[in-house]
């Protein structure tokens, strides 16, 4: 029988559907891909053949329908893993389910934030891509545990090749299959069918060990909020305190962590808009980026280029595309105030955390055009690897937390909401008619 659920994550109520039959082996957690939800066919027909394996299925939102409406949230893989994460903790505290081992199916970018929440979790029985983008959490795939199956179309070109990239990364026990004859959502004659057959057999195959404490996450350190974390964040910049600092956020996470620096340094606040750069036909895989100032500068990612056998002709495009965004987002942050000079200043800029730090470096360069005084990148968190390949870039690096066990971002808070352009607007107008308006 299929319960209608609610699961809490952030400050939001997700919904799913929980359907656990008699005798099951395990529980499987769906990640649905780019514009899909719990409500997907596709899902939907896979997950009635797990059921008939005596295979558990939890089916649910990973965005709200708000949420879903920013296609930037739809690509966030830290953030979708955040949420599978939560959902996760969730199912584990249903008496129902306690005993039975748990597993992930993800579909498109869902593969990739599975992958990553599995890369965490180090109990999840097993992991099955459905036409998926496990390149997209490729700097976590040496970490997952949890036997993986790759489901690829046959016709799916393009994919396949990132599917066997990804692959090659895997260090647990792994399978790729390719279905003949499928496209990427596989809606030729039979080729669903074909999908549903493996998944149910390798969740058959794996999901035989229940949960126990000795599997249990790591400790990790975790800030409630993004606030939180700029507080602490600012009481190591102190000593940083002048007349000439200039502090940027990151649109849109960075924002927040980034006024409680600036608040506690006196200092002004502003912001640094960077757009990735998106690959053709697959906006949601970065072949560079591209930031605002007064020199717009875009750098990019020449293996990725080359290997996809990006033109020239697409390359300029999308870069003049992406820079009308950043032009837009830029006047709505700033409600038409002007761009605080750098010119001569020491500019701290603040993110909430780093994973590969693609757009961070573009964000660096593009300052570095500006001829500021000094650079100092500031983070609440980063994997070291990502801070030393960013040491070029900046004068100085301050990061609170370097955890060895590193997955996303939103690993490392209770609250990792999506900041929303209102909410960017919203701190930098109050952030600096205050420092026009000081109280006596």
């Amino acid at each position: 029988m299929t319960q209608h659920v609610s699961i809490p994550s952030d400050s939001v109520q997700l919904e799913g559907d929980l359907t656990v039959p008699a005798k099951a082996v395990g529980v499987v957690l769906f990640a649905h891909g780019s514009g899909s939800s719990r409500l997907s066919p596709r899902n939907q027909f896979v997950a009635e053949a797990l059921r008939d394996a005596r295979i558990g299925t939890l089916l649910f939102d990973l965005l709200t329908e708000d949420e879903a409406a920013d296609r930037d949230n739809v690509f966030d893989i830290d953030f979708l893993a955040h949420r599978l994460i939560d959902a996760t903790r969730w199912l584990r505290d249903r008496r129902e389910v306690k005993h039975l081992s748990l597993g992930y199916f993800g579909a498109s970018t869902g593969a990739a934030a599975a992958l990553v929440a599995a890369a965490q979790d180090h109990a999840i029985g097993a992991v099955v891509s459905r036409g998926g983008r496990p390149d997209l959490a490729i700097r976590h795939l040496a970490d997952v545990t949890a036997p993986t199956l790759l489901i690829v179309g046959g016709d799916d070109y393009g994919v396949i090749e990132l599917n066997e990239k990804a692959y090659a990364f895997l260090r647990c026990e792994k399978s790729l299959k390719i279905v003949p004859g499928a496209t990427h959502l596989f809606e030729e004659p039979g080729t669903l069918e074909k999908v549903a057959e493996l998944a149910s057999n390798w969740f058959n195959l794996h999901l035989k060990s229940p949960y126990t404490a000795r599997h249990s996450p790591r400790e990790v350190v975790v800030y409630s909020t993004r606030e939180q974390a700029g507080l602490m964040l600012a009481q190591r910049l102190l000593p940083r305190a002048a007349a000439d600092v200039v502090v940027l956020g990151v649109p849109r996470g960075g924002v927040p962590v980034a006024k409680e620096v600036a608040d506690a340094l006196a200092a002004p606040l502003d912001v640094v808009v960077v757009r990735k750069l998106g690959a053709p036909g697959q906006p949601e895989l970065g072949i560079g980026a591209v930031v605002d100032g007064d020199h717009p500068r875009a750098i990019f990612n020449q293996d990725i280029i080359e290997h996809l056998g990006v033109s020239d002709e697409y390359i300029d495009a999308e870069i003049a595309r992406q820079l009308k965004e950043v032009n837009r987002r830029e006047a709505a942050y700033r409600g038409g105030r002007a761009r605080i000079p750098l010119a001569g200043k020491t500019v701290i800029v603040v993110d909430d955390g780093i994973a590969t730090g693609s757009s961070l470096r573009a964000a660096l360069r593009g300052i570095r055009r500006e001829k500021p005084k000094r650079i100092v990148l500031a983070v609440p968190v980063a994997p070291a690897d990502s801070l030393e390949a960013l040491r070029g870039e900046a004068d100085e690096i301050i990061c609170l937390e370097t955890p060895e066990n590193f997955y996303a971002v939103g690993q490392f808070y209770r609250d990792f909401h999506q900041v929303s352009d209102d909410d960017v607007r919203s701190i930098l107008q109050t952030a600096n008619s205050a420092r026009a308006h000081p109280t006596a």
